[in-house]
């Protein structure tokens, strides 16, 4: 009789721990579920608060107005509101700092990925990446206390505060991001595809620059999108090193002001919540938001294009 009891309850004790993997894969998939669907209702929110925002603005100032003039004063007496001014801010420095990030990022990720030794890998990529973790509020004031004065030795004309200096900066905080993301999609590549570069006779370099790098360019070209979108977003170093001044220029030996900077001028609360000169800021916003998701839409479209399956 307890031998029956016993061998009955042995299927019972069976199921029970088949099914605690499968419950636990279920809350892991719930869990994952949720956390996904939090991450789209702040974008919403965002995107919400952007449109409720300017929609008021726009309804006093046209958006051709908006787009064409060539002249930001919207806290001045003769009112102007063209975002032009500060879109050239903001496009020359991030010209700069890419200038500056990718062709150097992109060197590093190679040599990280195909030459460096893999203890000294190790070492160096976690170095680096530690850039990323320094305040841009650092990089900001090592633009103007450091990086500008050098470059007024180079040129006495220069103004101290200059898109030249804060490009440059950015730049250099931008590299981490574009080698490490560019290296580790490097390694993702297949050794099969180096042995057989080498078979050919092709040696290390040209087998990294033209085998590894093309069949790497889906992720990479994600590391340059992301690039581009960090240093259009950048704050701080073009609040510190730039300058204030909403002026229509390429030049970059002169001082400017971002759509960035603008945001974190205005936002500081001297101005009257409500009003068409704060409401300024969410029309700044999203213009900003839409050239962001327009980068990001084309790193999608880049990455179906270029993506290769092994």
């Amino acid at each position: 009789m307890s031998h029956a009891v016993t061998s009955a309850a042995a299927p019972r004790e069976d199921i029970a721990r088949a099914a605690r993997p499968r419950l636990t894969e279920r809350g892991m998939e719930l869990l994952l579920f949720f956390a996904a669907l939090f991450s789209i209702l702040i974008t919403a929110a965002i995107v919400y608060v952007l449109v409720s925002e300017s929609v008021p603005f726009f309804r006093e100032v046209s958006v051709w107005e908006f787009l064409t003039d060539t002249q930001w004063t919207p806290l001045f007496a003769d009112k102007h509101f063209g975002i032009l001014p500060l879109l050239s801010g903001t496009f020359c420095t991030t010209a700069i700092a890419l200038a500056v990030a990718l062709p150097l990022g992109t060197v590093v990720s190679i040599w990280l990925s195909e030459f460096a030794p893999a203890r000294l890998r190790e070492v160096v990529k976690p170095i680096l990446e530690l850039l990323s973790a320094v305040p841009t509020v650092v990089f900001g004031y090592f633009a103007i206390t450091l990086v500008s004065p050098l470059l007024k030795k180079l040129m006495p004309e220069l103004p101290m505060f200059n898109m030249l200096a804060a490009g440059l900066v950015m730049g250099v905080m931008i590299v981490p991001y574009v080698s490490s993301l560019a290296e580790d999609a490097m390694r993702a590549i297949p050794m099969l595809l180096r042995e057989g570069s080498y078979g050919m006779g092709a040696g290390r370099l040209t087998t990294a620059v033209r085998v590894v790098f093309p069949a790497a360019l889906s992720g990479i070209g994600a590391a340059y999108t992301l690039a581009i979108s960090r240093a259009i977003g950048e704050t701080m170093i073009v609040a510190i090193a730039a300058g204030g001044t909403a002026i229509l220029t390429f030049d970059p030996t002169k001082g400017a002001s971002t759509v960035t900077s603008y945001i974190a001028q205005v936002s500081m609360g001297d101005l009257p919540h409500g009003t068409l000169e704060y409401r300024t800021i969410f029309a700044a916003g999203i213009t900003l938001f839409v050239i962001t998701l327009g980068f990001n839409l084309l790193s999608v479209a880049l990455r179906r294009r270029f993506r290769q399956v092994y």
